[in-house]
């Protein structure tokens, strides 16, 4: 019977938290003109892990209940919790690594898998300083941050011996901006279903996640640092091209931001945004200087805008 079917499969365990104290610093990054950023401290290494694991050594158990191959997700979660405490690096990328390689090198039943990583952001709390008048961040107190956040995905498959990288993809995602002037919408489409009015100067509120990929994987998984690409500086830089570019449409900016990153990062070979009109709607203004006005949210729905750009090769 199963003859007459093809099957594709996987299964896996999300959403593992950990926690790891006292890790590896990251130091070493080169410092770009839009960003302040050249490390952390690593005091707390906090994210979330999934597994997902796919090949038909699995298939048994959903044909007949054969369970015989099947490592259990309850064991995933405990094998990332220890990798946890052995890993040396300073990267969400290099943990993914050695998971994925560890994973592959245990267990002779999966054939491919992908891990996926998000920071659990945390931000060290401003406390006095010893003898001092002054605040300074805290080395033991942490506050738990719903900003904007690392991630990051590895499929992983085997090449004889050795496991190799298939694919890869870094990002930096949810992010909220939103700048009160210096962004315009005007000479689009009308027609009989046009409502919107042109606006020449608009507060301009998006949701924005972006990602990356390498050119050469070495680059994101040295130890040295020098080129690789931190998300923190990758923030950086589109929120400094926000600041400063005046302009025509949503389309318009995160173009910018993609020329930019491409041309800070040179080890990057694609970048990619996603990104979510929420700009609110004008519902009063001031009758003696036009710049004074109030927005209120509007009509739940909102509009989405997607950019990938590619070097294009020998470029």
């Amino acid at each position: 019977m199963t003859a007459d079917y093809s099957y594709e499969i996987s299964y896996g365990k999300a959403r593992v938290p950990l926690y790891r104290v006292y890790a590896t610093p990251l130091s070493g990054v080169i410092r770009i003109s839009e960003s302040s950023f050249t490390g952390r401290d690593n005091m707390l290494f906090a994210m979330e892990i999934d597994v997902e694991v796919f090949g038909n050594n699995f298939l048994p158990a959903y044909l007949s209940g054969d369970n015989a191959n099947v490592v259990a997700t309850d064991s995933m979660k405990n094998f990332i919790l220890r990798q946890a405490l052995a890993y040396e690096g300073s990267t969400l990328e290099g943990f993914l690594d050695l998971l994925g390689r560890q994973f592959l090198g245990t267990y002779p039943q999966m054939e491919r898998l992908r891990v996926t990583g998000r920071e659990l952001p945390f931000t060290a709390a401003r406390v006095p300083q010893a003898g001092s008048a002054t605040f300074g961040e805290s080395n033991v107190l942490f506050s738990r941050s719903h900003d904007d956040f690392t991630t990051a995905a590895l499929d992983f498959a085997r090449d004889g011996a050795s496991a190799v990288i298939m694919a890869h993809c870094c990002g930096r995602v949810g992010l909220q901006l939103l700048k009160v002037t210096g962004s315009s919408f005007t000479h689009f489409v009308r027609d009989a279903y046009t409502t919107l009015p042109e606006r020449v100067d608009r507060p301009l509120f998006i949701y924005l996640d972006m990602f990356w990929k390498y050119t050469d994987i070495v680059d994101m998984l040295a130890p040295d640092l020098a080129r690789y690409a931190a998300a923190e500086q990758v923030r950086d830089v589109v929120q400094v091209v926000f600041h400063e570019f005046v302009s025509e449409s949503i389309q318009h900016l995160v173009h910018k931001m993609g020329l930019r990153l491409l041309e800070r990062f040179p080890q990057i070979a694609e970048v990619s945004f996603d990104a979510q009109n929420r700009t609110r709607d004008p519902v009063a203004v001031s009758e003696t200087d036009p710049k004074l006005k109030v927005y209120s949210d509007p009509f739940p729905a909102y509009g989405m805008i997607k950019l990938t750009m590619s070097r294009k090769q020998g470029g």
